[in-house]
Formats: structure tokens, C-alpha cells, sequence
């Protein structure tokens, strides 16, 4: 057979009734703005930091809703707060907020 240089990965899946989201419901309690997000890609289109590491916010902001969190913090730490991502939301969204407040959430410990 041959070979197109992908392949086909198995379906994920996730159990939200297995995972706290409650770091997501006090994120969005303090940046309301998060709500409106669409996942258009503007934000990690003009990353700063996606062009020197392999940050995606695009995929912190998709853990993030999931209850992924962990290895999230050694992912936010390479955002360099630019503030790129927020002045081209189309939707607004106050994402250098988003970023710090993630931050200080995944340093809390789990209630």
C-alpha cells in the first residue's frame, strides 16, 4: 500500500461527568468575554510565541474546556503575553486576560 504521509488515529473521547470543570466555571466567571469565543483561529494565526515554540492557544483554549489540565501551565508559560491574539479577536475576547487568569487558576490546587 502506499504511503501518503498521514495516517488515521483513533476517535477520543471524553467523559465530562469524570472531570472537574470547575477551574473552567471560574475562568469564565472572571473573563466572560471567553464565552464568546468561536475558535475561529485568529489568535493563534498572529501568535508571537507559536513562531518560536510549538504554542497553540487554539488547543489550550480546547483543554482548557475539557478539563485537561494537566501539563497546561508548562504550556501557558511560553505565551509571551503580546497581546497580538486580543487586538485581532473578532469576537473580543480579552485573551491576555484569559492567560493570566488561566494561569492563577492551575496554580490553585483542586477543590
Amino acid at each position: 500500500m502506499p504511503d501518503f504521509g498521514f495516517s488515521i488515529k483513533t476517535a477520543r473521547t471524553e467523559n465530562l461527568d469524570k472531570v472537574s470543570l470547575e477551574k473552567y466555571r471560574e475562568l469564565l466567571r472572571k473573563v466572560p468575554s471567553f464565552k464568546r469565543c468561536f475558535q475561529c483561529g485568529c489568535c493563534s494565526a498572529t501568535c508571537s510565541a507559536q513562531q518560536y515554540t510549538n504554542f497553540n492557544i487554539r488547543k489550550v483554549h480546547t483543554s482548557f474546556r475539557r478539563g485537561e489540565y494537566n501539563l497546561l501551565s508548562e504550556e501557558l508559560k511560553k505565551c509571551m503575553l503580546c497581546g497580538k491574539c486580543t487586538l485581532l479577536c473578532p469576537r473580543g475576547v480579552n485573551l491576555r486576560s484569559l492567560i493570566m487568569n488561566m494561569r492563577q487558576l492551575l496554580e490553585e490546587p483542586v477543590k
